[in-house]
């Protein structure tokens, strides 16, 4: 189902790609490319998710610390700690590289 409706609204966000640059002077990009980019964007973000939620299941997450870019650590069966990036790639860290978690501020 879910497929189906990221179907519908890729193909709907297509067609409007298309009729607005319809009536343009000067393309600045294809349709075709703005389909690929769409479309690594939508891969990137999917392969992400799939991983973080593997993750989540099979690998602890280190509590208190965060990656470089502010998201979850995970340590593995290997006591190796690692990120995930936006394209879905597990990043391994340092010790050096982990940071301590901020606290949040109560009122």
């Amino acid at each position: 189902m879910r497929k189906q409706i990221l179907v519908a609204g890729f193909a709907l966000a297509c067609f409007t790609a298309f009729a607005f640059n319809a009536g343009a002077q000067e393309k600045k990009e294809s349709v075709g490319q703005a389909i690929g980019k769409t479309a690594k964007k939508v891969g990137n973000k999917t392969a992400e998710v799939a991983v973080k939620g593997a993750s989540k299941v099979a690998d602890k997450t280190y509590k208190g610390k965060i990656a470089p870019d502010g998201t979850d650590v995970y340590i593995n069966g290997e006591n190796k700690k690692y990120y995930i990036n936006k394209k879905g790639n597990r990043i391994y860290l340092k010790e050096s590289q982990i940071r301590n978690r901020p606290e949040k501020k109560h009122k």
